[in-house]
Parts: C-alpha cells; sequence; structure tokens
C-alpha cells in the first residue's frame, strides 16, 4: 500500500503540472486574441472531391467579413440628410467607435474610376448601345447628337462632347452603378419604395470573429440610431453586416454559457448537498468539473486553433456528465466509511475506468461524420471527461480526509431501488414491449426530416429582417448561390461569362431574377472590346462628319488609346473596390471567376438559374445551401446506419460478457431510443441529423445503467450514485434544449427524453436477487 501511495503522489504531482503548463499557454494564446469562432461555414464539412468551392465560398464570405452597411430612410430628403450626419457624427464621438471604420464614399471612388476608365470609353458597351449602333442610321444618329450639343439640356456629360457625341458612356455607367450596387443621385441619395435612403459603409477594424460575449457593436449603432432619429420623425434604419450576425452570435452563446453551464453546476452542487450532506463533496466535485472544463477548452484551442462558440454550448452541458466519477468516489466513501481510501480507490478503479471509457466512445461517435463541429464537440467532450477522471482519482484520495454521515435524503433515495418493479416473466417483458411500441409507433410515422442548413445557426429576427430589407433595396447578391465559371485564359474565362450574362439579362429584363454582378461587365473580353472599339470608331466618325457638315466647322474625333483594357491592371486599383472579389485567378489548372445573383426573391427563380448554365461551357451553377442541406441529409441517413451498426455490436460485446442477462442489459437503451423517437414525432419535432446524433450519445450512456444493474444488482450505495449522476445529467442536457440554436435544442430536446426514459426502464429489466450471481 505505501508503494501504492507513493505511485499515487508522482500521478498527482504530473497532473498539477500538466494542469500549469496548459494554463500558462492558454494565457498566452487568450492574451493576443480570443480564439473563438462564430462563422457558420467551419462546423461544416468540406468536400474532398471538390475543393475548389470549398475555397471559393470561403473567399465570398471573407469579401464580406468585416463590412457593416447602414440604410437611413425617409420620405423627406433634408432629413435622411441631417439623420445621417446624425449618426456618422454620434458614431465618431463615441467611446467605441475604433470599433467602426467609415468606409469611402462612392462619390469618391466614381471619380477615380472615370478617371481610369476614360481612355477606354470607346470599348465600353451596353447590349443595348451595340444593337443600336449596328442598326441606326448615321445620319438619324448625327441628329441626336447635334440636339445634344446645343439643346437647351445638354443630357448628362462624362468626358467631352467629341469624345462621346452620342452620349454613351452615361447609359454605361448606369448600368453597371446599378449592377454593383452603388446607390447614388445628385444629392447622394437612393431613391426606392418612396423614400429618399442614405446608404453608410463601415469596415470592423478587427476581425469579425474576435469577439468576447459582449455586443458593442450592437450598442454603438444603437446610440447612433438615437441620434439620427431625433432628426427625423418617420426615420426607417437598417442595419446589416457578417459581424453583427456574428456578434448576435457570440452574445447568444455567452448567455447560453452561463444558462447551461451555471445552471448545471448549480444542479449538480445541490444533488451532492442533498446526498451527502457536506460542504467538501461539493467543493471536490465542483473542482473537478471546472477543471475538466478548462482542460477541455485548452486542448481543443490548441488543436483545432480555435473553437466554435457552438462547441462551447455544447460542452457546457458536459458539466452533467463529467460528475459522475466525483458522485461514484463520495457515495463509496459514504457507503464504506471505515475502508481506507487507497484500498477504496483500488476498489473503484476498474468501475470507473470503464465508465470513462463506455462514455467517452459514446462522444467519439460523434466525431465519426466528418464535420469539424462535430469533431470539436466530440474531443472537448472526451478531454473534458477524462480531465475530470483523472481529478477524481489522482487528487480525492489525498485531499478528502474525514466522514460522510448518510443523509436521509441518500437513504431514501438508494433504497428506492427496493420499490421499484421487475418485469420477472417473459409475458410481463413482452407486454411491455408491446405497449412501448403502440406508443411509439404512430409517433415515429409523424416524423419528418428537415435537414436545413439553417438549423445550424439562429440570428435575432430583427437582424435577419434588417439584412432581407437592405439586400432588396441594394439588390445584394447571395453568397450562398452563385455561378463558377472556369478557363484556360482570363480572356476566356471573360468571354464565357459574357454568354452567360446575357441570358442573366433576359431573366432580369422579364423580372424573374433581381439582377446579377459579373467581372466582365466592367472588363470585356479583348475580343469583345476589339470589336466594341471598331464599331465605336466607324459610327462615331460617320457622325462627326454629318454634324461637321451641318456646323461648318471640321470636328476630329479624339484617339483613344488602342490597347485593351487589361483585367490584371484594373485589379490592381482601388478602381476595383467593388468586383475585385468576383476573380479568382489561377486554381489549379484553370482560370476561374465568380457571377453573383441576386434572386429577387421570386419562388422559382433558384430553377431558372440553374437553367441559364445549361449548355454553357466551363459555367457551374453551385447552389451551396442545397449542398450542405443535401450533405447534411446524407450524414444523417449513414448515422443512422451506424448506430443500428453499433446498437448490433454493443449487444454482441453484452452477450459475450453477460451470455444470458445481454437482453436486460441492452433492452432499456433500445427502449428508450425507439420511445424517443416516438415522442418526437408526437412533439411534431422534425428528424435531424443532431436527433441522431444525440441517441448515438444515448446508446454509449444509457448502457451504463444496463450495466450497472446487472453488475451491482441491490447495492443501495451504487444505485444511489447512478441516480445522482443520471439526475445531473438529465438537467444538463435539458438545458440545452433550451438553447435558440435548433440543432442544440434538437439534441438536448433528444437527450432530455432519452435519458429519463432509459432511467426509468432500466430498473424495470433488473434480475432477480437471485440471479445476481450470474450476471
Amino acid at each position: 500500500m505505501r508503494r501504492w501511495r507513493r505511485l499515487w503522489a508522482v500521478v498527482a504531482w504530473l497532473w498539477l503540472a500538466c494542469l500549469l503548463a496548459l494554463g500558462y499557454s492558454q494565457w498566452r494564446i487568450w492574451q493576443v486574441q480570443a480564439p473563438v469562432d462564430t462563422d457558420i461555414l467551419a462546423l461544416l464539412p468540406q468536400a474532398a472531391e471538390d475543393r475548389l468551392l470549398s475555397d471559393v465560398t470561403r473567399r465570398i464570405a471573407d469579401a464580406s467579413a468585416r463590412q457593416v452597411v447602414v440604410l437611413l430612410g425617409s420620405a423627406d430628403p433634408a432629413q435622411v440628410t441631417a439623420a445621417a450626419s446624425a449618426f456618422a457624427g454620434q458614431l465618431a464621438a463615441d467611446a467605441d467607435a475604433g470599433l467602426l471604420q467609415p468606409q469611402a464614399s462612392a462619390e469618391g471612388w466614381f471619380e477615380a474610376a472615370r478617371s481610369h476608365y476614360a481612355p477606354y470609353r470607346d470599348r465600353l458597351l451596353t447590349d443595348a448601345q451595340r444593337s443600336e449602333l449596328e442598326q441606326a442610321d448615321p445620319q438619324q444618329l448625327a441628329m441626336q447628337a447635334l440636339e445634344r450639343l446645343y439643346g437647351p439640356m445638354g443630357g448628362l456629360r462624362l468626358t467631352d462632347w467629341q469624345a462621346d457625341p452620342l452620349g454613351l458612356w452615361p447609359a454605361w455607367w448606369q448600368q453597371r452603378a446599378a449592377g454593383a450596387g452603388i446607390a447614388g443621385s445628385e444629392d447622394g441619395l437612393l431613391q426606392a419604395d418612396g423614400r429618399f435612403w442614405s446608404v453608410l459603409q463601415f469596415q470592423t477594424t478587427d476581425s469579425a470573429f474576435k469577439l468576447d460575449g459582449e455586443d458593442r457593436l450592437a450598442s454603438l449603432l444603437e446610440r447612433a440610431g438615437k441620434a439620427a432619429h431625433a432628426q427625423a420623425s418617420d426615420l426607417e434604419l437598417r442595419q446589416a453586416g457578417v459581424p453583427l450576425h456574428a456578434e448576435a452570435a457570440a452574445v447568444q452563446a455567452n448567455n447560453e454559457i452561463n444558462t447551461i453551464g451555471w445552471g448545471s453546476l448549480a444542479a449538480v452542487l445541490l444533488l451532492v448537498w442533498l446526498a451527502f450532506g457536506s460542504l467538501r463533496p461539493i467543493m471536490l466535485v465542483a473542482s473537478s468539473l471546472l477543471i475538466g472544463c478548462a482542460v477541455a477548452l485548452a486542448v481543443t484551442v490548441l488543436v483545432f486553433g480555435k473553437i466554435h462558440v457552438l462547441t462551447l454550448v455544447f460542452g457546457a452541458s458536459l458539466v452533467g456528465v463529467a460528475e459522475d466519477y466525483g458522485i461514484h468516489w463520495f457515495a463509496s466513501r459514504q457507503a464504506q466509511s471505515g475502508q481506507s481510501r487507497w484500498s477504496l480507490l483500488r476498489q473503484l478503479l476498474p468501475g470507473l475506468w470503464l465508465a470513462l471509457v463506455t462514455s467517452a466512445l459514446a462522444y467519439l461517435a460523434l466525431a465519426l461524420a466528418p464535420f469539424p463541429g462535430l469533431r470539436q464537440m466530440a474531443l472537448f467532450s472526451v478531454v473534458g471527461l477524462s480531465a475530470a477522471f483523472i481529478t477524481v482519482i489522482a487528487w480525492f484520495p489525498w485531499i478528502d480526509h474525514g466522514q460522510l454521515r448518510s443523509t436521509r435524503f441518500s437513504r431514501w433515495l438508494g433504497s428506492s431501488l427496493d420499490r421499484v418493479p421487475r418485469l420477472r416473466s417473459r409475458r410481463a417483458v413482452l407486454m411491455f414491449c408491446v405497449a412501448a411500441a403502440l406508443v411509439a409507433g404512430p409517433g415515429m410515422l409523424r416524423l419528418q426530416a428537415d435537414d436545413n442548413l439553417r438549423s445550424l445557426q439562429s440570428s435575432p429576427a430583427q437582424l435577419v429582417a434588417d439584412q432581407v430589407r437592405i439586400s432588396q433595396l441594394l439588390a445584394l447578391p447571395s453568397p450562398a448561390q452563385f455561378y463558377l465559371v472556369q478557363g484556360d485564359s482570363a480572356a476566356q474565362v471573360l468571354e464565357r461569362e459574357q454568354a452567360l450574362t446575357r441570358r442573366l439579362r433576359q431573366l432580369a429584363g422579364q423580372a424573374r431574377i433581381g439582377g446579377y454582378r459579373a467581372l466582365s461587365d466592367w472588363v470585356p473580353s479583348p475580343a469583345r472590346q476589339q470589336a466594341d472599339a471598331a464599331l465605336t470608331a466607324r459610327v462615331e466618325t460617320q457622325v462627326l462628319a454629318a454634324v461637321s457638315a451641318v456646323a461648318g466647322e471640321s470636328l476630329q474625333r479624339p484617339d483613344f488609346v488602342s490597347d485593351a483594357l487589361q483585367l490584371e491592371a484594373v485589379l490592381a486599383t482601388p478602381v476595383a473596390q467593388p468586383f475585385a472579389g468576383l476573380w479568382l485567378g489561377r486554381v489549379g489548372a484553370a482560370f476561374s471567376s465568380v457571377v453573383m445573383v441576386d434572386d429577387g426573391g421570386h419562388p422559382d427563380a433558384l430553377a431558372q438559374l440553374e437553367q441559364a448554365a445549361a449548355g454553357l461551357a466551363g459555367v457551374r451553377w453551385i447552389d451551396r445551401t442545397a449542398d450542405f442541406s443535401a450533405l447534411l441529409a446524407h450524414y444523417r441517413q449513414l448515422m443512422t446506419w451506424l448506430l443500428l451498426v453499433g446498437a448490433g455490436l454493443v449487444f454482441a460485446v453484452l452477450g459475450w460478457r453477460y451470455r444470458g442477462q445481454a437482453w436486460r442489459v441492452f433492452a432499456p437503451t433500445a427502449l428508450a431510443v425507439v420511445l424517443t423517437l416516438g415522442l418526437l414525432g408526437w412533439l411534431g419535432q422534425p428528424l435531424q441529423l443532431f436527433n441522431v446524433l444525440a441517441l448515438m450519445l444515448l446508446m454509449g450512456m444509457g448502457i451504463d445503467y444496463g450495466i450497472f444493474l446487472v453488475e451491482h444488482n441491490g447495492d443501495h450505495s451504487a444505485w444511489l450514485a447512478v441516480c445522482v449522476g443520471a439526475a445531473s445529467t438529465w438537467l444538463s442536457f435539458g438545458l440545452l434544449g433550451l438553447s435558440a440554436t435548433p440543432a442544440l435544442s434538437a439534441f438536448g430536446l433528444s437527450l432530455l427524453l432519452g435519458i429519463a426514459l432509459v432511467w426509468i426502464i432500466s430498473p424495470l429489466f433488473r434480475p432477480a436477487p437471485v440471479e445476481a450471481g450470474h450476471g
């Protein structure tokens, strides 16, 4: 025993050293930046067979990761202007003003862009202009040019009359501005829906995902919004942007972690107090839980580099599972008060090891699906359980001195096992199973699968409404649906884009889609530029000759540059800011770009957009929302089969260990799984991947109850430990069911039902006292 104690002293000191090393490394990491991720894409699997799509999706998301857009609208343009000034002034004067940096105005950008494009004006035509120049009579065009030259209004000009006698360029710019969502008018306001709108654009000065769980951005914008409302009685204020969704997710996660984590901890400690009636068990169990969660957080960050907020929310429920080791220790100490702590540890270790392994395997089942988010959750849970386990076995024998008195609650709960009936006969077992089938069967028939990607995240309703409103007003495209255009060269990509955009313009003209954004609208292919330059040179020369004859003076068309507008040169300038994100460059052996689309809210728009790519070489329609939803459905089905296969393997192992009693161990969990599915159907809950994953976890945890009832039949102290552990687990996952994230809520509700059912059913299947020795 002395050698055993010396060995355990080494284990205790080594564990302390590990904790100190982890604590120091985490202090260094969190000092630099909070490694918390709220990006929904980080949860999802990356398709190995099409890595390009994953990279494209990531680049599209990164392009807007720091953008915040604010729209101020009113029927009175003067009030809108005053409100925008008040908003910007309050924002600049606020103590948190450093969070947002105003972006350059569209007016400044337009002047720079106009200067850059001016030498290439002759080769920049809209489809309508090209058609008109090809078919119109030069004499008629000359009359229009004279009207523009001598008319009282003169028309909008962006260059000298001789450089653009037909006024072609303003129409080209108007089309580009509309396609890029650039708002602007003479007073800098956008007119839409009977209102004047001021568009304010900001960029976060730090990463959109460097968050601390506080709503600092939302509060900053709210204060600025109050100042703006004071200037316009009918002001409509809308705001959107990835940073706002990210912050809302972090705030929600922070609240849920507090609710679930601290709520679970309070429930566990209350149960420990009722069972053991002493402060010492409460303090030691709490320390094992806190150490378990802290180590899980540290290891997850070290392995993945970041930890997702949903992992933290899910990990908060770990409190209800990790306390089992400490509770088993104190339950045994209470029942065997005269036994040495070291001999008690040697007696408990095999059972505790078995409990750790079975629970860890249940959590590791989550990692079978190639979802980074699920693998994070699995690692967090397994490491947390292991850390809590090591804390109990390494430190409790040294710290836990003194005796534990038996409490009224512990005696009552331990003896309650004797009051639970057994299903003694096969007829009783059969009748119980039939009754369970009658309850579960109709409910399972009501189950409907729902694999919508949006189940992974839930933003506030007002923020979603603002996003939709701004997207409609500014014709913003969706980052989840787009065309991927590829070619052997940049010129071929632009040519293929032009073939696509001809079809998209037809759909937009028929109001079947909202609009689109394409790089080739800003930089036509070299072949298109050459053809348009030749067309304008021929027609405008004829027009100027006709005008010269009427005016009696020689009018010469200025020389334009002979070289084509080069894509690389444009992308290297700030002028490319509205469309630079559409160019992907060389990816593998091909050049690639994306064409973004706005479905305009039309119900059949996505089908129309998919059809528009049919038959076009190098053009693919991408719908990432549908792709990821299909992926969720695929893994839901796959994990369902794995659940069935796992159940078969578990029963085989139980048969090897318990022979004729294996069905008593297995049946409670199997019935609980079936009844949980039936109850979900009766409650109108959809069947998701996370319901199936919860049932896999239930299979791992529920089997432990059956094993206990066969191994320790009639042992009141062990039954006390299982009841306290099961109750705390049930409360933890029940609180997880309160999550505002539908996926976590579905996971928690499934375990809330399943754990309660297996806890209730397991004692019914325990063997009779005479059979205990045969287990």
